[in-house]
């Protein structure tokens, strides 16, 4: 319980902001609006960090990735399981969404540019995936260009070989400042955040509180069925009832490990070890399950899908017709990238789908909420998806005896010592 307090403080911290800031809007109403510039530059802060945050973390994790491992048909299995999960759970999410629809914060109050003209399909294609200039990269607006750039920068570096392996080092080096510049930023997050929230309750008024209930509802409802049914299904998929009780038998350590940390790269090692008790060969797990606490976040997955959800409630869009659910299952694709495995990476997340759709900054502050509220099951999905995925790879690579070619790591008497 210490260490979950611990590591949670700073989640802790957060939510006695918001906290504290309602309580403040709710007494002192639209008064509040003096404290708002608070808030703003809390915010200023993290847009101008985000985007060398964003460069350094795509860039360095494709860049270091090892070239004398045999990735091969590994690397496009375990993108293809990637892809699947991820995208099952978005789609699963917006039928439940469509099911239990989310509620708005104040109908009506938040109204989009009526001078803004929709694109052109080409035009919108082009301008969603590219700029016409680099310092326009540089801007929170075009986030998925900026990430495209950042991975071809990443790839280049890596195809440099030996020629590149200084520029490597910066980028690695680079990720970790970004890391340690965002945490000091958020040590900022309570008191910012609770000045915006304050300013929203006190302007909005406590009807947004009927926001942030109908999102966990869906949110922590639809994830547990996710974590229960759908990840026993994955491990049916990979290895009949067998794999279902070698993946939940194993799984615990990843899932308390995942909740104490707050964190899906400080749960690789825990998965890890699962994944050797499960009986997949560590030319698999050593690759599928590090690469998945970067690249695969079906936790997340489900989050962003929820974060649509609400913005589109605020602006009274349907999230319906299909080309508003492809592109949301696009967004979330890319959010399950950038997140990076780290606490507080969702933020990335959050911005871009607000670069995406063309939402105005005042809805920032409601997803970033919603973010916050749902890390420990997101993280909990993001994490213990990753061995699953491992599983399913194992499944295609070694076919459906895989296990049976592992036996002596299902009987708890045949494993070597100190693996029991």
């Amino acid at each position: 319980m210490r260490n979950i307090i611990r590591n949670y403080s700073s989640l802790l911290t957060l939510l006695g902001g918001i906290i504290a800031g309602s309580i403040l809007g709710l007494i002192f109403g639209q008064r509040v609006e003096v404290i708002k510039p608070i808030g703003d530059i809390f915010l200023n802060l993290l847009f101008t960090a985000v985007i060398p945050l964003v460069f350094f973390a795509i860039s360095s994790a494709i860049a270091n990735i090892d070239p004398g491992q045999k990735l091969g048909k590994v690397i496009s299995v375990m993108t293809f399981v990637f892809l699947g999960t991820v995208l099952v759970s978005a789609f699963l999410t917006i039928v439940a969404v469509w099911i239990f629809p989310l509620k708005a914060v104040a109908p009506g109050t938040f109204v989009p540019d009526e001078n803004a003209h929709p694109a052109g399909f080409g035009e919108q294609i082009v301008k969603l995936l590219t700029t016409g200039e680099f310092f326009e990269l540089l801007s929170r607006k075009n986030m998925l260009p900026f990430i495209i750039f950042s991975a071809l920068t990443g790839f280049a570096a890596l195809k440099a070989g030996e020629s590149g392996k200084a520029f490597r080092n910066f980028l690695h080096s680079g990720n970790e400042v970004m890391k340690s510049l965002l945490d000091i930023i958020m040590v900022l997050g309570p008191v910012g955040l609770g000045a915006y929230f304050a300013y929203q309750v006190g302007t909005l008024g406590p009807q947004l509180f009927g926001t942030y209930a109908s999102s966990m509802a869906v949110y922590y409802g639809f994830g547990l069925f996710y974590f229960i049914v759908l990840f026993s299904v994955y491990a049916f998929l990979a290895g009949g009832f067998a794999g279902v009780k070698i993946y939940w038998k194993n799984n615990l350590i990843p899932t308390f490990t995942a909740l104490g940390s707050c964190s899906s790269i400080a749960t690789i090692p825990a998965n890890l070890t699962a994944a050797q008790r499960m009986g997949i060969p560590a030319h698999i797990g050593n690759v599928v399950v590090p690469l998945g606490g970067t690249l695969h976040k079906d936790g997340s997955s489900i989050s962003s899908i929820i974060k649509i959800g609400v913005v589109f409630a605020m602006f009274g869009r349907p999230l319906t017709g299909v080309d508003t659910v492809l592109l949301a299952l696009g967004v979330t694709v890319i959010v399950s990238i950038v997140e990076g495995g780290i606490p507080n990476g969702g933020y990335i997340g959050e911005l871009l789908v607000m670069s995406v759709y063309g939402f105005p900054i005042e809805a920032l502050p409601a997803v970033m909420v919603i973010g916050t509220l749902v890390d420990p099951l997101a993280t909990i999905l993001n994490a213990t998806g990753d061995t699953v995925a491992a599983m399913m790879v194992t499944r295609v690579m070694k076919g459906r005896n895989w296990l049976k070619d592992r036996a002596d790591l299902q009987d708890p008497a045949a494993m070597p010592a100190g693996q029991a």
